[in-house]
């Protein structure tokens, strides 16, 4: 086995493990979520001074990095003002004497495996040789470009409509809003698919599919969507917004 996805595992590992830490000194688990598009940047910064003989892993580097950056300081500047995520207040009552112990596998650890899963096409792409990328590459890169327009704008917009006190406990269903009830997780999702289509340029490899896949159930089915709209269950507003609003793909409203 080559030895990087050696060692991103145990780059990956002693990551997580100082966030555990830096968390549990701050009393808040929800750095977890700033730590986790970081982790991406460190890893590609990593393997960018291991050196490559790949057009397509600078392209991908390049790619992680500005997603990355831009998803970490998104995530430290709604949170700083604010208390721990009301998911992990919810998990630290719940675990009671074994929440440092779950804390570290389920929120950290468990995490550091999804990062890795998702990081493969970062991986793979510093392996191959290649000096220049055809029309699959760059209609990754066109797809990773509208998925970074539609989370970066749909995240604006929500911060800017949440901003305003005029708003509070509505729901927002405008610009981007109006067309899918998450442009942020449908955005996310494009580009990773985008990123898997930069690599596709080079080679196809089936392990690495399992990076969008990875991330496209995550959102669709466990920590994203689901995890979000059971906050709103009961909420008339928000059940007349999914009446009307597809749930991920953009579309215009239903009548």
């Amino acid at each position: 086995m080559n030895s990087i996805f050696i060692d991103v595992a145990l780059l990956i590992l002693s990551y997580m493990t100082g966030w555990f830490f830096i968390a549990q000194l701050l009393k808040r688990n929800d750095v977890a979520d700033i730590a986790w598009g970081l982790g991406y940047v460190l890893i590609s910064m990593y393997l960018f001074f291991r050196g490559s003989n790949s057009i397509h892993f600078y392209v991908i580097s390049f790619l992680i990095v500005v997603w990355g950056i831009r998803l970490s300081y998104h995530i430290f500047q709604r949170n700083r003002a604010k208390e721990e995520d009301y998911r992990y207040k919810k998990w630290r009552i719940q675990w009671g004497r074994w929440f440092y112990l779950r804390s570290y596998i389920q929120v950290f650890i468990i995490q550091g495996f999804f990062m890795y899963m998702i990081s493969l096409p970062l991986m793979f792409s510093h392996e191959y040789d290649s000096k220049s990328l055809s029309y699959l590459g760059f209609a990754g890169m066109l797809i990773w470009i509208t998925g970074f327009i539609f989370e970066s704008v749909g995240d604006y917009q929500l911060r800017l409509f949440l901003s305003k006190p005029k708003n509070n406990g509505k729901i927002m269903k405008y610009g981007l809003w109006r067309y899918t009830r998450h442009p942020n997780y449908f955005g996310e999702v494009a580009q990773w698919w985008g990123i898997f289509l930069v690599l596709t340029d080079v080679a196809f490899n089936w392990i690495a599919l399992l990076s969008p896949l990875t991330i496209t159930y995550l959102l669709l089915f466990v920590s994203g969507i689901p995890m979000l709209e059971a906050k709103y269950k009961g909420n008339k507003e928000f059940m007349e917004y999914q009446r009307v609003t597809n749930a991920f793909f953009p579309w215009f409203p239903k009548k």
